[in-house]
């Protein structure tokens, strides 16, 4: 269980990943075995991500794995848009990139391989996707500020936990780090065997 950043001490986000907490998302394979029609069905993409993404936006796809919600969100956005993938792993992110391809009346994608302390990226974004994957990273603190800091003022924060493997106590401390952040919570969206919350960052007054 990650600890709640009320426990913690509120100093500003470390500039460097402490050594020996690496980042272990999801492996290859496992995530292979979630690529499936089934998984589709009760978790479609464009379901879930209607009412979040418009033509024209810049969206990220944290944590992107097999790269189902990549291709929605590539399509969503349209040609006028854009679409980041990121994803720890090469060979993660080479399975996607052939899943998705880089043609048709959509947007073009970026592939961008993270490193085990940090996302690396520069760059303002509408919508931010992280599914199923907060969990995994052992300094969500960070995490949580990256995203804050990668999303336009008014940008979107959709955080979806799956409920079999993050307790409910678990989620709300995740939530303590984003509200800690600067994000402000909007809504509790239903999606099947998940925990998820829409998170705004705040326009500018």
């Amino acid at each position: 269980m990650a600890e709640s950043c009320k426990e913690k001490d509120r100093s500003p986000v470390r500039a460097e990943p402490h050594p020996a907490q690496p980042v272990c998302w999801y492996s290859f394979w496992h995530l292979l075995m979630l690529d499936n029609p089934l998984r589709c069905f009760l978790q479609d993409p464009e379901k879930i991500l209607k009412g979040y993404i418009r033509p024209g936006m810049h969206v990220l796809d944290i944590g992107c794995g097999p790269g189902n919600f990549t291709q929605a969100m590539r399509k969503m956005v349209g040609p006028r848009g854009h679409a980041t993938a990121v994803d720890l792993q090469e060979e993660m992110l080479r399975y996607a990139k052939q899943k998705c391809g880089n043609t048709g009346p959509f947007a073009p994608v970026t592939w961008h391989q993270c490193g085990a302390g940090s996302l690396g990226l520069a760059t303002q974004a509408d919508f931010a996707l992280a599914f199923y994957m907060v969990h995994e990273v052992p300094d969500q603190e960070r995490l949580i500020g990256e995203i804050f800091s990668l999303l336009k003022p008014g940008g979107t924060w959709l955080l979806v936990e799956p409920v079999f493997h993050v307790t409910e106590s678990a989620f709300t401390a995740t939530l303590d780090c984003a509200e800690q952040a600067g994000f402000v919570v909007h809504e509790r969206p239903h999606i099947p065997l998940s925990r998820a919350v829409e998170l705004q960052k705040p326009q500018i007054s």
